[in-house]
């Protein structure tokens, strides 16, 4: 997870220091097409994560199998459907996420080419997620870590030597999923999975089951999305074009913060379903006890780097801009207080999805990504608009109520099927 949202930065990088402010911005403005792919591939890796390790702990394998293969199929189909409409509409969709001017020739070069790579971004997400509860979560890791020098590579190869502008970016990134895709196949078809494909059929039952417990998960990686298009129109109207390029930096860095929080969560989601699906709630509160002191640490950590060493990040992607990168050194201060919330509705949201309570996990979800933070954008700006920073700690400590009152429900259900499985073993028990 950490490493495709450092895709999106080190394309931001180069483009930045070979191309210009533009094509940073440019970058930036893509983005919410980019999270929505990847949602795409999420809300069906979830859910097929969820119900495999549910099978896995009942040692149902031909169950987990059969759900495997039919999220494989499901999402093949799907990302060849898109590529196709996303080309057809590709200007007007460039127009609608806010290409319009001297940006739009840039937006097309970067959300042209990314489109062509549809399918690769949705199917070796998905892997990647899967991989996991097929036991092999070293794999996934090394994969990721893999693409992500090769995204790297490719970037200083083609933008940095060949001079292919913001154009070399999108392809980069495109080539580092299409050898995401290639390993996690090999995987999957020669190597020594657990889980493998078999015969499978259209089922609309299995579809909707899949996509419901998925759902949360795709709205958090939409409301990503969002949140990025929702600033980009709050901070032009109220702030000025200029300041674009201050979120652009401050979102990265947000991304980075929130992909670790999914990346644990999505970590401790196969055990999480394993243990569920045996009953043993001992062992999913030792999880969650483990996971979220993992989250706390992470807030922590990113909280002070990015205090300690605002001034060095930000002039990486500013350059020699003095003043530019004194106001977003300060408004970045000002956006990671929202770090400590956000990481225990992250964590909050996933355990819902994985103790079979989605609705849980989308209600947070929608509240986080896309209510709160409008709401706290619409009040941020009215008052002051260089308030419009500390409106992500706003819709964080706002969602936090909920997320809180969510918990204790799930936590007082599990309770109740504790001891009705604890009268269930006793003698004369029925």
């Amino acid at each position: 997870m950490v490493v495709f949202s450092l895709y999106s930065m080190v394309d931001g990088f180069f483009v930045a220091k070979y191309v210009g402010e533009n094509a940073l911005s440019a970058v930036n403005i893509s983005m919410p097409f980019i999270n929505l792919v990847f949602a795409l591939g999420i809300i069906a890796a979830v859910g097929s994560q969820t119900l495999c390790g549910v099978f896995i702990g009942k040692k149902d394998y031909l169950k987990a199998n059969k759900i495997f293969s039919f999220n494989i199929m499901t999402v093949s189909i799907l990302s060849l459907i898109l590529t196709f409409l996303f080309y057809i509409f590709r200007e007007k969709i460039a127009v609608f996420l806010g290409a319009t001017g001297e940006l739009f020739p840039y937006v097309m070069d970067y959300f042209g080419n990314i489109i062509y790579f549809v399918p690769f971004f949705m199917i070796s997400y998905n892997m990647e997620i899967l991989v996991k509860v097929d036991g092999f979560p070293r794999l996934a890791m090394k994969t990721v870590l893999t693409c992500g020098i090769s995204n790297v590579a490719l970037d200083y190869l083609l933008v940095g030597v060949l001079g292919w502008g913001i154009k070399g970016a999108a392809i980069a990134t495109g080539i580092s999923q299409l050898i995401s895709t290639i390993v996690y196949l090999i995987h999957f078809t020669v190597g020594k999975s657990n889980l493998e494909f078999v015969e499978v059929k259209f089922n609309f039952e299995t579809l909707k089951n899949i996509f419901v417990l998925g759902i949360g998960d795709f709205v958090s990686e939409v409301g990503v999305g969002v949140i990025i298009f929702l600033y980009n129109l709050f901070i032009i109207k109220f702030l000025g074009t200029d300041e674009i390029a201050t979120f652009t930096v401050i979102s990265y860095l947000n991304q980075l913060v929130l992909m670790v929080f999914s990346g644990i969560t999505q970590g401790i989601q196969p055990l999480l379903s394993y243990y569920y699906g045996q009953k043993d709630f001992k062992s999913c509160k030792k999880i969650f006890k483990k996971a979220l002191v993992m989250v706390m640490a992470t807030a922590i950590i990113f909280f002070l780097i990015f205090h300690l060493y605002s001034n060095n990040i930000f002039g990486l992607f500013l350059g020699e801009q003095p003043e530019q990168i004194s106001y977003s050194v300060t408004a970045m201060m000002k956006f990671t207080y929202s770090f400590f919330i956000a990481g225990f509705n992250v964590l909050i949201a996933a355990i819902c999805v994985s103790f079979i309570m989605p609705k849980y996990s989308i209600l947070i979800n929608v509240f986080r990504s896309i209510l709160f933070i409008a709401l706290a954008l619409f009040v941020t700006t009215k008052i002051n608009p260089e308030y419009i920073w500390f409106s992500s700690l706003i819709s964080e400590a706002l969602t936090f109520i909920f997320a809180i009152i969510f918990y204790l429900s799930l936590k007082a259900r599990n309770r109740r099927m504790a001891k009705k499985l604890q009268k269930q073993k006793q003698p004369g028990q029925i």
